[in-house]
């Protein structure tokens, strides 16, 4: 196993596939050109859930944590078709990942908030409780 820099809780797998379920990821959507920001929910050949938001949203969720106001993740399923691109949220050389802009700002573990405020289970067969 290796880990994950940014996500130290979530060991990537050696040679294994590192985008499964609550990995923060950015996303890169087509047809209309989107971006989000989020935990993977589940990722098969017919597409990606995601739990998240867009990614011009992300301060004003940091924001609205910090304030202590109530809020909700969009939670998405995406066709494969419109994926043109997914990266896992690292840190850039001095630049910190957003995960971990989150974390420093809010002081808490962005996948475990997104996936707890969305009332998803990525752990149960469908991803329901």
């Amino acid at each position: 196993m290796v880990e994950n820099v940014n996500q130290p809780d979530v060991p990537v797998p050696a040679g294994g596939n590192p985008f499964r379920p609550g990995i923060m990821v950015l996303v890169t959507l087509g047809n209309p050109r989107e971006k989000f920001w989020g935990a993977i929910l589940s990722l098969n050949p017919e597409g990606l859930s995601l739990c998240g938001v867009e990614l011009a949203s992300f301060d004003d969720l940091i924001s609205l944590i910090k304030d202590g106001e109530p809020f909700s993740p969009g939670v998405v399923f995406v066709p494969m078709h419109r994926v043109e691109r997914m990266e896992l949220d690292l840190p850039d050389g001095s630049i910190p990942s957003l995960s971990q802009r989150f974390a420093s700002k809010t002081g808490l573990d962005p996948a475990s908030v997104l996936i707890h405020h969305s009332g998803v289970n990525s752990e149960t067969p469908g991803g329901q409780k």
